[in-house]
């Protein structure tokens, strides 16, 4: 995923984000170590910056994105719910779909989440929750 060229592009300490034009923050992994929760936590601050405090329909690339450890998972099972309303990933990385799905098995989010290959599918299928 690339953002468009006229996107204000926000670069956090794991990902990079912005909104498209239909108002879906998209937001790509880097290729950078697991965050602490006291990192993820500040992280989250400046998240709910972006989002003015409002849920959001999420379409994240997670290819890059680093294994997460029982702490993290727990702590994106707390706050995640508060800021989205719907996540699509997207990952080009057989284990990204194995950890995602894993997390996702294991844990029963309360906001609708599903895998893509393919963006513009998941940018359709978030469409219904905006």
């Amino acid at each position: 995923m690339v953002p468009p060229p006229n996107a204000n592009v926000i670069e956090l300490p794991s990902s990079t984000v912005w909104f498209d034009e239909n108002g879906i923050l998209c937001s790509v992994a880097k290729k950078v170590p697991q965050q602490t929760v006291e990192e993820a936590k500040k992280t989250m601050e400046e998240f709910r910056k972006i989002t003015g405090g409002e849920k959001v329909c999420m379409l994240s690339d997670s290819t890059d994105s680093p294994p997460a450890n029982k702490e993290m998972r727990d702590y994106a099972a707390e706050v995640i719910p508060e800021v989205v309303k719907a996540v699509a990933i997207i990952s080009r990385s057989a284990v990204g779909k194995m950890a995602a799905n894993l997390f996702f098995s294991i844990k029963k989010q309360p906001y609708p989440v599903k895998m893509f290959n393919d963006e513009v599918e998941a940018t359709e299928w978030l469409k219904q929750y905006l």
